[in-house]
């Protein structure tokens, strides 16, 4: 049986789990809080609890889901030669200014594959609301799919991914390398809203509203992608 590693069990990491688990997929998850707190996601989601090293070590791909601030504070060398999937943005507000990303010498992406020079980062998961992973997911050759942006630099690991997003229920749609993944981080056309049928201010979110999920076809996010631009992210005040 094919594994899934998921380390952090917030949100994303947490409906990608419960796809996977659905998918016939183990998976095993990790936080910094160590497996005895995940006892509620195990009786929710049918996840094996580990610690981050079992997590790493288990996983046919290992996806890191938690605050981009945080990721330096992982193992380095459990990663080596492991396929991990990079969900994380990069959010001043919460991970403190990161100047090479700032002057955009670097994607969030290229970042992280930069620690882990030994494994191959695919960026995914990074610009859909959790909210709209579940809904989403449709069975191959659904007229209704959702397409998913990836882009890495080894073409191996991007072909593993493309698979395993398969198995959980989209389509993917290839943008290219880690540099080029800029083009689905925040602030970009293509992050969050084109899945939503609506979008509401902070003040509905406050008061109950829920924006619904809206299917994204693998030719309207690929014509999106083609017209995405970059704001200075050195300007990101979120």
């Amino acid at each position: 049986m094919a594994t899934l590693g998921v380390i952090g069990s917030g949100n994303i990491g947490s409906a990608v789990a419960r796809l996977a688990v659905e998918a016939g997929i183990e998976v095993v998850m990790a936080n910094s809080r160590g497996p005895e707190s995940l006892a509620d996601k195990v009786r929710e989601l049918g996840v094996r609890a580990g610690t981050v090293e079992e997590a790493i070590q288990a996983g046919d791909w290992v996806m890191v889901t938690i605050p981009l601030g945080r990721y330096v504070d992982l193992p380095v060398e459990p990663f080596a030669g492991k396929v991990v999937l990079d969900t994380m943005n990069y959010y001043p507000s919460r991970d403190g200014r990161i100047e090479q990303l700032d002057r955009e010498e670097l994607t969030t992406a290229q970042l992280v594959q930069e620690r882990f020079s030994a494994a191959h980062t695919v960026k995914v998961f990074n610009n859909i609301s959790f909210r709209g992973i579940v809904p989403l997911a449709r069975p191959a050759g659904a007229a209704d799919r959702t397409a998913l942006p990836i882009s890495g630099d080894d073409a191996d690991a991007k072909t593993s991914v493309t698979k395993l997003m398969d198995a959980l229920g989209f389509d993917v749609v290839d943008v290219g390398t880690l540099a080029d993944s800029w083009r689905y981080e925040p602030e970009t056309d293509v992050y969050v809203t084109p899945y939503l049928a609506s979008t509401s201010t902070p003040e509905q979110r406050a008061g109950g509203q829920v924006d619904q999920p809206k299917s994204l076809s693998a030719a309207e996010l690929t014509e999106l992608l083609a017209k995405s631009h970059r704001p200075p992210v050195g300007d990101r005040r979120f």
